[in-house]
Order: C-alpha cells, then sequence, then structure tokens
C-alpha cells in the first residue's frame, strides 16, 4: 500500500511539472534563443518514459516469476514470436534497391522485407484466430 501512494504522489507531482513546462512552452515566443530549455524537457521526458518503463518491466517479470503456468505460456508465446521473426527474416530478400535517387543496401531491404513479411504472418494468424473462434462460437 506504501508503493502505491508513493506512485500515486510521484504521478501528481510528474503531471503538474507537465503542465507548467506545457504552459511555459506554449507562452513562448517563436525566438530559438528563447526556447534553449526546451531540449532539457525532452532528456526529461525520456528519463521519465525509462524509468516507466522498467517499473513495468520489474513488476511484470515479478509476477511472472511467481506463476509458473504463467511463465510457461509466456515463453511458448515469445518463443512462437520469435519464430515467426526469424522466419520473416529468412524468407525476406536481400537485393539492392533504388528509389527516390538512392541506393539502398541488401541489408537494409532485407530488415525492410522482414518486418514486412512479420507483420504479413502475424495478420494472418490473427484473423485466423478471429474465424476459428467464430467457428467454435457457431459450433456450440
Amino acid at each position: 500500500m506504501k508503493l502505491h501512494k508513493l506512485t500515486k504522489f510521484a504521478a501528481i507531482v510528474i503531471a503538474i511539472l507537465s503542465v507548467v513546462f506545457l504552459s511555459g512552452i506554449m507562452a513562448s515566443n517563436d525566438d530559438p534563443a528563447d526556447n534553449n530549455w526546451i531540449g532539457l524537457l525532452i532528456y526529461l521526458s525520456y528519463f521519465v518514459l525509462a524509468v516507466c518503463v522498467g517499473i513495468v518491466l520489474i513488476y511484470v517479470l515479478k509476477n511472472l516469476v511467481s506463476n509458473k503456468e504463467n511463465f510457461k505460456k509466456t515463453i511458448i508465446s515469445v518463443g512462437l514470436f520469435l519464430v515467426v521473426l526469424v522466419l520473416s527474416y529468412v524468407l525476406a530478400s536481400d537485393g539492392d534497391v533504388v528509389a527516390n535517387g538512392m541506393t539502398y543496401s541488401g541489408s537494409t531491404t532485407k530488415l525492410s522485407g522482414a518486418g514486412l513479411n512479420a507483420f504479413y504472418l502475424l495478420f494472418l494468424v490473427a484473423i485466423g484466430t478471429m474465424v476459428w473462434s467464430l467457428f467454435t462460437k457457431i459450433k456450440k
């Protein structure tokens, strides 16, 4: 319960600081010399994002370790996702591409093709899952 109160207080403080900084940005003029502190605010937002992601990862890993059945399901899901990524990378072509007057190397096109292939495979899996769920509901 103490951690909940602490995080609630931290969220309120961050929200108030955000409103203050946002009003400062909105009230500033367009002169770049007056806006040199915006870069510091961007780094502050990166820091806050990293802290939030770290806290989420800590609690996710804590809950995974405490429940063995969920841990097993998570490992299987992550493994299947990695299989999709590896399969997508293997199926991607690696030829050079010329577009907009620039030549893109084979590694760049292979990574782009792998991302598209992974999207297509996961899209097909999602559609298949929805169709399967529909048929099982109709069957009952």
